[in-house]
């Protein structure tokens, strides 16, 4: 083991990169263990103190697969030892209060240096004489002293800081290179990301048409057929509470009776989906069965939930029935709890036709009574469900806005009258819901 005090920071960076240089370290780990050192001895030195260097080699038993350690050890007289707060040392260590250790591998194959100790010397490698040695043994000269005794060689401490000064720009060299492909690499990876991400776009884009297309083919096997009637003139406009399913709960159907009638129900089942589409079609189809067995219209609500309650005991719908005789005008209307069908005159006269009732599912189900109306030639009768009224959570407003709207529209092509009496009632959409208007007009006779 060798042991060497020292008082002066210059010197003892010069001892420990000769001691690297000695034992054949690579350059990098030299400067790194240099400026370990120096960053724990620095604060002791300022402070008066002086520290001492050991140094001991130790090899393996296998000495032909490697070299062993060298083991450098700093010492200080007062337990002051530290590195300063916040910094990392560049070679790790094993730190107390008054030592710190570094444990550094020898390349294999590195030869045993024996360095004779001098009476007080700065450095590892110095002669009897305590004077630092150039290479070959030479003295160093008495330029450079650190005052300790230890004097050093200008010249071969330049070439070592040169040495270490090109490994550190040949490693910030390489790190830039690295650098740089790793941002090429970054940016083709984006590129690529972001081309999937557009072909993404295009997939979900082409998913949603498709989709789009099945709803809107689903939704019209789902509905009646047109009917075309000599004197009437019918249209309808429906749309979801939400895109995610074709149909809801707000349902329609017209047929022509035998003696020439006109029979329409709306139906607004409770609930949205498809779960509420099935009540609504059960609705629908057992007041189509009930009206072609010619039941009275009056009766034709109660006796559906009969019919329903024991096949479906948690159906609750509304419904609202209406008979229109497109050669005198006359209109019957029976309802269960649904919102009043609209009478506008051609005139622009705007009536809203009640009728009491409870709906299927609902307590004492049935129609009140039977509301008679007569249709002139022009008149307009709207028929919808409370989604179409009750966007703003509030139905009188909501009935003297579609009111207004019907008397709007009233002289427009019947194709367009529902659709736009829906775009006025939705500008402001507070409660999203099925909504369903279905326009019926007497149509002016050939004179």
């Amino acid at each position: 083991m060798r042991r060497h005090t020292f008082h002066a920071l210059p010197a003892l960076r010069h001892a420990v990169r000769r001691l690297g240089t000695a034992n054949a370290l690579p350059v990098e780990t030299r400067a790194r263990l240099v400026l370990s050192v120096s960053t724990l001895a620095d604060s002791v030195l300022r402070a008066g103190y002086g520290v001492t260097l050991e140094s001991a080699r130790t090899r393996t038993k296998d000495r032909s697969s490697a070299g062993g350690s060298l083991a450098v050890t700093l010492r200080t007289p007062a337990p002051v030892l530290a590195p300063p707060a916040g910094a990392e040392l560049p070679l790790p260590a094993q730190v107390s209060s008054d030592a710190a250790t570094w444990h550094v591998p020898l390349p294999a194959g590195t030869p045993e240096i024996r360095i004779p100790a001098g009476r007080h010397s700065d450095d590892a490698t110095t002669g009897g004489s305590g004077r630092l040695r150039g290479p070959g043994g030479t003295p160093a000269g008495a330029s450079g002293g650190d005052g300790d005794g230890a004097v050093s060689d200008p010249v071969t401490e330049n070439r070592l800081l040169e040495e270490e000064l090109r490994v550190a720009l040949a490693r910030v060299d390489s790190l830039a290179a690295d650098q740089r492909r790793l941002t090429h690499e970054l940016a083709e990876t984006n590129s690529g990301v972001l081309a999937l991400y557009v072909q993404l776009e295009e997939r979900d884009e082409q998913l949603r048409t498709a989709h789009g297309h099945i709803l809107r083919e689903l939704e019209d096997a789902l509905r009646p057929p047109p009917i075309a009637v000599d004197g009437l003139e019918l249209a309808v406009h429906y749309a979801p509470a939400g895109t995610d399913a074709p149909t809801g709960g707000d349902f329609y159907d017209w047929f022509i009776l035998p003696d020439g009638t006109v029979h329409i129900t709306v139906v607004d089942a409770l609930g949205h989906g498809v779960r509420s589409t099935r009540s609504a079609l059960n609705v629908t189809h057992a007041v189509r069965t009930l009206a072609l067995e010619g039941h009275p219209l009056k009766s034709i609500v109660a006796r559906t939930d009969e019919i329903l309650e024991p096949l479906d005991p948690e159906l609750m719908a509304t419904v609202l029935l209406a008979r229109i005789d497109p050669v005198s005008g006359d209109l019957q209307l029976a309802n269960g709890s649904h919102p009043p069908a609209l009478a506008v005159r051609d005139s622009g006269e705007k009536e809203y036709l009640e009728v009491r009732g409870r709906g299927v599912g609902y307590p004492f189900p049935g129609s009140e009574r039977v509301l008679h109306a007569k249709l002139d030639e022009g008149d307009l009768l709207v028929l919808y469900t409370d989604g179409l009224t009750e966007s703003r959570r509030d139905p009188r407003e909501g009935e003297q806005r579609l009111a207004e709207s019907a008397r709007r529209h009233r002289h427009r092509p019947i194709g367009e009258i529902p659709g736009a009496i829906a775009e006025d009632m939705h500008t402001v959409v507070l409660h999203p819901d099925d909504t369903l208007a279905l326009a019926v007009r007497l149509s002016p006779r050939p004179r």
